[in-house]
């Protein structure tokens, strides 16, 4: 009995570390990729995102700025976040968005690169 509850108990705790993983992501237009992470899951509220972006394998600087929106729904307005990201130099950069309320959020990742042309990548994020 005492060997099965420390199993059970085992079991547990490993599913409730399992749910708080962190969160990452990529999303990739053309040759420009934009890998997303963050310290804790994304939940309602205030989440701050890390953001890595390469084009054709090397990091961009620049200005980056993103948009997370939720459509109108039934009964429910349009929702929307905007920010400009920090940049913490050699390709990576750090935002924070205000999502109100869990379900599937559209983020687009607008790149002004100092040298070349604007591009936009597009991804979800759903919590």
């Amino acid at each position: 009995m005492k060997t099965l509850t420390t199993i059970l108990l085992t079991l547990i705790l490993g599913a409730s570390l399992a749910q708080a993983a962190a969160f990452s992501k990529d999303a990739k237009y053309r040759t420009t990729k934009v890998h997303i992470t963050a310290d804790k899951p994304i939940t309602a509220g205030s989440n701050t995102l890390e953001f890595s972006i390469t084009k054709d394998g090397k990091a961009i600087s620049g200005v980056v700025s993103l948009k997370a929106f939720m459509p109108a729904m039934p009964g429910m307005p349009a929702m929307e976040s905007k920010t400009v990201a920090k940049d913490l130099g050699n390709g990576q950069y750090e935002a924070t968005l205000n999502m109100a309320m869990s379900g599937t959020w559209q983020l687009h990742i607008f790149i002004t690169p100092k040298t070349g042309k604007k591009s936009r990548v597009k991804t979800t994020i759903n919590f």
